[in-house]
Order: structure tokens, then C-alpha cells, then sequence
């Protein structure tokens, strides 16, 4: 009889814990509703529960507190927030992007980095600065070599206004034969985010150089689609709520010289996918996915960004006597440290480690010094949409309007000597039988 009073007793306790422990759950669920959240708060959320406990975070954003079966389900499935989505949206109606959102939201800013700034920088004994180049880089650049120099400046109003020319003859030429290893690559075109590994089964020169990203179809139908994930982004003399300026407006600049100077047919898209910055990659993909569909002729996606820099590093060069922004081509690899991340698959990846690759070598043999390293991170940003995606960083948001325009007329030119066949050099081989895509 003692026994059974004493287990009786052990239950009511028992009993009486998870009562007041479900009673402070919804009074503090109450509490916050009532309660403005603190910013302490709010970025903790953020580092925390968003990367790692996303289930968890789905289910205290919900206006109905969990209760019975949903509780429980929500309490044994948080680890695997696709599988909750799943079952509590019904299974035919998630995407591919729904668990994009759920388990790989860290992924959703390319400006996250795990690499320091000086990790994109070409250093002295970078491949690509080696002979005549390394005196090419200097030339563009003497105006930052000293104090002195750049005292001996006519003022602003006795300057000339300059106009861009497109350069016909190359700075430098690499010389691939010295590029056959996979350390010699990365050495003279990439910067690797912690969060992934490249690998020689993706970098290889003679692969990369060898995919024809030429634009096979003509001017009478849409060729080129321009449109920015972020399209809030701005510079630093930027003017709030105008579309001509800011990366609107130097998509805006860049399609026109595409147009106008090139002859291609152009897209560009304004639409806003950014009001939620963190989820800006899914709420563009629809969209851009209709375009694409809509025309079917469109061979190029570029995703045009600008960069964030610290206030004290600005990404500019003397270029023809213009001051010019440099710029960054980006790549997601689909893959961590531990492999493939297989809700992220990209068809194209080669393709488009292939167009960075080729755009990247132009800017360096044509205008050394206006492109920094490659970046390769781990996850996509749409570029699994078309062979001949790219994601470019114009910039940064110390750069002006004026930088960033000058950086347009170098990348139009740049582009064009891609996808009209000029660049990569193939010899007596005219990419005529080249396998279709």
C-alpha cells in the first residue's frame, strides 16, 4: 500500500511539472506577443535558430500555438523541417524551393563569407601579374601609387571628360601550358569559401576554356536576361526610390550597351524579390522561371548585384582615366565540405564554372585588374536555370554612380567578346562542331 502512495504521489508531481511547464510555454508564447522583441533578440534568432533549429522557428512563428497531435509531431520532426513542411502543406504542393527555404537559409546571401577580403585580392606573385601584365596593372593604377602622385593632379574642373574605348589588344596572354594543375588554377583565378571544396574534377583549363559559350541564336527574338535578386541594393550616391540609379540603374546602363553597342536583344527585369532580404533567392526563382519559360530564346541569365566592402576599402582603379569599379563573378557549387547538397541540384554547374572562367581570363588579358578572384561558395543562387548563368558583384556600396557606369562599358565589352566566340582564342577551330548543349 506504501508503494502504491509513493508511485501515486511520484505521477502527481510528475503531472503537476509538465502542467506548469505547458502553463510558462504559453504564458511566455503570450508574453512576446504582447511585447515588442528586443534586437538582442532578434539576431540571436537569426544565428541560431535559423540555421540550426529551423523547425522549431517555423513552429513559433505560426498564430496558433501547437497543441495535441501537431505539438508532438512538431517536437519529434524539428530536426527534419522538410519533412515537417511536407506533411503539414500537403506533399504535391512543396518545391524544390521550400526546402531550400527550410534547410539551407544561411545560403540565401552570397555576401556571407567565409574568406577575408584580402583572400580576392591578386597578390605580387599571382600568375596573372607575372611579364608584360604586372607593368599593364601598374600603368592603370599609377594614380594610387603615392600621395605625391596623386597631389599632381589637375583639379577637377581643368579634368577632360573621358570616354571608354574598347581595347583591341591584349595586356597579356596566359600561357595555359603552365596552368594544366589544379593548384596553379586556383592560384590565378579563385577564391574558395570555407563552406565548400572545389575539386580537379571541376577545374580543370582545358574544360573550362573548351565549352562554347557563344550565343547561337539572333537579335529578332530575346537573347540576354538582366534581373537583380537584390534590387534594393544602392550606391553611395544613390538616389532613394529611383530606378536609374542605384543596381537598377546600372542594369539599366548595362542593357542599353548591350543593345545599342552590341546589337543583342535584352530583358531586363525590375522586379523586387528583396522586401525580405533572407529569402530573396526563392521569391525570384518563380519569377524568373515564367520569364524564361515566356521565351524560350533567352540563352544568358545574369543575376546583377553590388558587393559590401568595409567603409575603408573601396573596389576602384584608374581605367583610360576613368575612375572604374572593379567587379566579381560568383559561382555556388551545390556542395559543402561534406558533399552534394541534394536538394540543390544544377545541371549546368559546368557551364557556368565554365562562363566565369572565360569571362574572367578576358578581363585579365584585355583589362587587368578590373575583375577580382572568382568566388566559389556552397549552394546555387539559381544558376541552375541556364548553361550561361552568372552572377556578378558591381561594385560596392562605397563605389559612386559614376564608377559603377564606367564598370558597365568593361563588362559589355567583356561579355561580348564571350558571346560572340572572340574569347576564349580557339585557333583554326571555329566552334562550328561543337557538341550541342
Amino acid at each position: 500500500m506504501y508503494k502504491n502512495r509513493k508511485w501515486l504521489k511520484i505521477i502527481l508531481i510528475a503531472v503537476v511539472i509538465i502542467a506548469l511547464g505547458f502553463g510558462c510555454v504559453e504564458l511566455l508564447r503570450e508574453r512576446e506577443k504582447k511585447t515588442e522583441v528586443s534586437a538582442l533578440h532578434g539576431i540571436a534568432e537569426e544565428l541560431v535558430m535559423e540555421p540550426y533549429l529551423p523547425g522549431i522557428r517555423r513552429m513559433s512563428e505560426t498564430d496558433v500555438p501547437a497543441s495535441g497531435n501537431d505539438f508532438w509531431r512538431g517536437a519529434l520532426l524539428f530536426p527534419y523541417p522538410g519533412l515537417l513542411y511536407a506533411l503539414e502543406n500537403g506533399g504535391e504542393g512543396v518545391t524544390e524551393s521550400d526546402y531550400a527555404r527550410l534547410l539551407l537559409p544561411e545560403g540565401s546571401d552570397e555576401d556571407h563569407r567565409g574568406l577575408p577580403e584580402e583572400a580576392l585580392e591578386y597578390g605580387d606573385d599571382a600568375m596573372h601579374l607575372e611579364k608584360n601584365m604586372e607593368s599593364a596593372f601598374l600603368k592603370e593604377n599609377e594614380r594610387y601609387l603615392s600621395a605625391e602622385q596623386a597631389e599632381e593632379e589637375p583639379a577637377e574642373d581643368e579634368k577632360e571628360e573621358q570616354s571608354f574605348a574598347c581595347v583591341e589588344e591584349k595586356s597579356y596572354r596566359y600561357q595555359w601550358e603552365e596552368l594544366t594543375s589544379y593548384e596553379a588554377l586556383i592560384k590565378a583565378f579563385y577564391a574558395v569559401d570555407s563552406t565548400t571544396v572545389a575539386g580537379e574534377e571541376l577545374l580543370r583549363a582545358e574544360t573550362l576554356l573548351e565549352k562554347d559559350m557563344r550565343i547561337r541564336g539572333d537579335a529578332d527574338a530575346p537573347q540576354i536576361l538582366l534581373y537583380h535578386t537584390h534590387s534594393k541594393e544602392s550606391f553611395v550616391d544613390s538616389v532613394p526610390g529611383d530606378e536609374n540609379s542605384g543596381i537598377l540603374g546600372a542594369g539599366e546602363y548595362l542593357a542599353e550597351l548591350l543593345r545599342e553597342n552590341y546589337g543583342y536583344n535584352v530583358i531586363h527585369d525590375t522586379g523586387c524579390y528583396d522586401e525580405d532580404r533572407a529569402y530573396a533567392y526563392n521569391n525570384s526563382l518563380p519569377s524568373i522561371e515564367a520569364i524564361l519559360r515566356d521565351n524560350p530564346s533567352i540563352e544568358v541569365v545574369i543575376d546583377l548585384h553590388r558587393d559590401e566592402m568595409p567603409a575603408d576599402r573601396r573596389l576602384v582603379m584608374e581605367l583610360q582615366g576613368r575612375p572604374t569599379a572593379q567587379f566579381m563573378f560568383f559561382n555556388g557549387l551545390c556542395r559543402t565540405k561534406k558533399g552534394a547538397i541534394t536538394q540543390l541540384e544544377n545541371p549546368y554547374l559546368e557551364d557556368n564554372l565554365a562562363l566565369s572562367f572565360q569571362m574572367q581570363a578576358a578581363c585579365n588579358e584585355y583589362y587587368p585588374g578590373i575583375a577580382r578572384r572568382i568566388y566559389l561558395k556552397a549552394y546555387r543562387y539559381n544558376m541552375h536555370l541556364c548553361p550561361r548563368s552568372l552572377l556578378i558583384e558591381l561594385g560596392a556600396q562605397n563605389n559612386t554612380e559614376e564608377e559603377i557606369h564606367n564598370a558597365c562599358d568593361v563588362l559589355a565589352h567583356v561579355l561580348d567578346l564571350v558571346f560572340s566566340g572572340r574569347e576564349p582564342e580557339r585557333g583554326e577551330d571555329t566552334g562550328e562542331e561543337a557538341s550541342e548543349e
